[in-house]
């Protein structure tokens, strides 16, 4: 009988088990057979429909664009009966698809910024997917008020920015309530998407933090769907991460993906880090790719900061030099240094770190005041943020304090900006500005940068005189920020050090115009070349890339809650029958019967190591009968095995892997393999010592034949930095002895080569 595996997970986070039976509705897409289960209790007639060797190619196929909200923007008609919809041109999923094959439908799924009326949500359903090909998910409210701006804003959001709830202020104490919602709200988007998914045929590339166990709901369906996860916000450090309360959950969801994104290297280490620390799980470095295996799956790691659209760009800003408002600036402006930075009111943007450095700028370099001015264009905050008024009042005060103090007739150096601009109004400030300046405290990417490079570009077909202007640009940019590493001309800073950032602006401002031109030429090179479509493509690519074990491999999904997980295998596997097993131990005269010990007769990580009576019992009936041969084969010496199996006279064992060899109702043990000098050991054992000494939580195991050095208890990453290295140090020092080095599962082992097979002829 198939064992079922848990399906609801809302109610397994929240500590509810109801009795589980079987589910007796139609499935909807019958093509699609998944059987959730172990692998032992499926046949291989049920699985034999899994093997392919034709994967699909990725033209003419569909990708369904997952995220929390649609690319739209939506208003309520003059007469309040009606909605009206449009394309949000700033969004970034909306331009995804500039990378994906022509003939590739792109379907999006996601919520709406506004409440819809129950009454409403058919007819607004079928409109969007109509016009827009979009699936509205319409959450309750009250869910989407704790999921959202519950556990995505006051959890999730202060956490993989570096912000440990110490206070009530900072996040608080972990709410369980919020994390239910926010699962019962990711299982609500995956109905949303099933819907409309053709398994066989789509890609499914899901978006950021707000749908981080999403997909599990959907590999619990179908174990061959095609999936990637992107996470735009930057992943924190283990240290900081491991503070989560649900963080196997989630490490475990995100691992149901076949590709995960993510904008740095730094980010994706973290979470390589977090896999290793927390899941025993080591990356893996092939032929360029990161990887990581996982139950048979290669989970791929894509590392690519995302571009803007150039075309979306480079129009806006010639709608606003026809809006005119190019040339009121530059008349507002005029004879000053323009520095521009544009945040959102957010803890983590540093604005007023910005401020105060432009307050030490003047004070260092009196020669600015009066010339140099900050604008400061602070967007509302998106969400309910963490001590968002009190940033405000501080940053309000920042400013009033620094223009009293050298604000002079016609002159202001900060001009503050607190309203949402349009992007016509945006782009025509960085048109005017001389240097862009981000001092975010932590940010996931930040496309300001770019989209400040492409502005101070002439683009083809500009405003008159445009084209003749020297193209030049300079960016003081946080190292904290993921659009650091990309742009290697740009002035990088520690935002923190404000004395420093103050020097880095005004060496912005100073440079010679020749090198000016020289660093914006070398951005806009990159940024005009790795767009928003490059990346698209390039993720698609490696999306198909990652997939394509799925038709090589023969998968089974199993496991409970957020420990499901598929299980591939190579096609040529083929699991043990017990049926045929009996009946083959049935029929045979003589048997040999090999057994393990750790790990099979006694748990793997279990403190007790001696065998229990059950197993001594169980043990003497099978050599009892006279068709047995029965071998205990174990890495542990031959004292510990003589004095745990002495009940079981009848019983063969093998010591130390097969070295030392103790038949059958014998007393004496033998060596099984050439007599060996052991003079190696006393050259072994001190360089096992200097690391067993330089890594806690490990130790070293001497044997007869061997000496082992353990690092189960070690920190994980450090333990296998140090086996690493101590394996490359004994091989070193051992070239020329008759001795092999191994790495295994948290050891290193040093024995005598070519220990042969043991062998008994029944």
């Amino acid at each position: 009988m198939l064992s079922r595996s848990y399906t609801n997970l809302l109610d397994l986070a929240s500590g509810n088990f109801p009795v589980m039976g079987r589910d007796k509705e139609r499935k909807r897409f019958p093509r699609v057979n998944t059987v959730p289960g172990n692998i032992g209790e499926l046949d291989d007639e049920q699985t034999s429909s899994f093997a392919s060797d034709n994967p699909s190619s990725v033209a003419g196929d569909r990708i369904i664009i997952v995220s929390n909200l649609l690319p739209l923007k939506v208003k309520r008609r003059p007469d309040n009966k009606s909605w009206s919809f449009s394309w949000n041109e700033d969004s970034l999923l909306l331009r995804v698809k500039d990378g994906f094959p022509e003939d590739m439908d792109v379907l999006y799924v996601g919520s709406l910024p506004v409440d819809v009326d129950p009454v409403e949500q058919d007819d607004v359903s079928n409109y969007l997917l109509e016009k827009f090909k979009c699936v509205p998910a319409f959450l309750p409210p009250s869910l989407m008020s704790k999921y959202y701006h519950g556990f995505c804003k006051k959890h999730l959001w202060p956490l993989f920015h570096y912000m440990m709830p110490f206070s009530p202020d900072h996040g608080g104490s972990f709410d369980r309530s919020l994390w239910e919602a926010y699962v019962s709200a990711n299982k609500f988007f995956s109905q949303k998407v099933i819907e409309v998914l053709n398994p066989e045929d789509d890609f499914v590339w899901i978006h950021d933090y707000h749908l981080m166990v999403l997909p599990t709901f959907l590999r619990r369906h179908f174990v061959r769907l095609r999936m990637g996860f992107f996470l735009h916000s930057p992943f924190p450090s283990s240290e900081i991460y491991r503070s989560l309360p649900v963080r196997e959950e989630i490490l475990k969801a995100i691992l149901n993906s076949d590709l995960i994104g993510f904008h740095t290297f730094d980010y994706a280490r973290h979470f390589l880090s977090c896999c290793c620390r927390l899941l025993g799980l080591e990356y893996q470095l092939k032929r360029g790719y990161l990887g990581l295996d996982y139950y048979g799956r290669t989970v791929g790691i894509k590392i690519m900061p995302v571009g803007i659209h150039m075309g979306h760009i480079e129009g806006v800003i010639r709608q606003a030099d026809k809006e005119l408002i190019l040339e009121e600036l530059r008349r507002q402006f005029e004879g000053k240094t323009v520095l521009l930075g544009v945040d959102d009111m957010d803890i983590f943007k540093g604005i007023n770190l910005k401020l105060l450095a432009m307050e030490e700028m003047l004070k260092r370099h009196p020669n600015w005041q009066g010339k140099a001015v900050l604008v400061q264009i602070a967007n509302p905050s998106r969400g309910k943020g963490i001590n968002s008024e009190e940033i405000q009042a501080e940053i309000e005060e920042s400013c009033e304090r620094i223009n009293g103090k050298f604000r002079d007739p016609g002159y202001e150096p900060v001009v503050f900006i607190h309203r949402s601009l349009s992007t016509a109004e945006r782009m025509a400030y960085y048109s005017v500005a001389e240097c862009v300046v981000v001092t975010a405290v932590r940010d996931g990417m930040n496309l300001t940068p770019y989209e400040y490079i492409v502005c101070r570009q002439a683009p083809s077909g500009g405003a008159a005189g445009d084209s003749s202007r020297p193209k030049k640009s300079m960016l003081v940019v946080s190292e904290f920020v993921g659009c650091s590493p990309s742009l290697s001309g740009a002035i990088r800073i520690n935002p923190w050090n404000v004395e420093a950032t103050a020097e880095a602006l005004n060496d912005a401002i100073s440079l010679p115009e020749s090198e000016k031109e020289v660093r914006h030429e070398k951005h806009y090179r990159y940024v005009s070349t790795h767009d928003v479509a490059y990346w698209s493509r390039s993720f698609l690519q490696d999306m198909e890339r990652s997939c394509a074990d799925h038709f090589r491999k023969r998968c089974w999904g199993i496991g409970l809650g957020f420990g499901f997980r598929v299980v591939a295998l190579d096609p040529n596997f083929r699991k043990l029958s017990v049926d045929d097993a009996v009946a083959a131990y049935s029929r045979a005269k003589s048997r040999a019967v090999l057994l393990d010990y750790d790990g099979t007769l006694m748990p793997q990580n279990s403190i007790i190591r001696t065998p229990s009576p059950q197993v001594i019992s169980l043990l003497n009936r099978l050599c009892s009968n006279p068709k047995n041969v029965v071998f205990m084969v174990s890495g542990r010496g031959r004292d510990s095995l003589s004095s745990w199996f002495a009940p079981c006279k009848k019983l063969g064992l093998a010591a130390e892997h097969g070295y030392f060899l103790r038949w059958p109702n014998e007393e004496e043990w033998e060596t099984n393999g050439p007599s060996s000098e052991f003079g190696w050991m006393d050259t072994v054992e001190p360089i096992m010592k200097l690391y067993a000494e330089a890594t806690d939580g490990s130790g070293i195991e001497r044997k007869e034949s061997a000496l082992v050095w353990h690092y189960n208890d070690a920190d994980p990453v450090f333990g296998y930095s140090q086996a690493k290295e101590m394996l490359e140090h004994l091989e070193s020092v051992l070239a020329n002895e008759p001795v092999a080095v191994k790495s295994g599962q948290s050891i290193v082992e040093v024995k005598p080569q070519a220990t042969s097979t043991f062998y008994y002829y029944v």
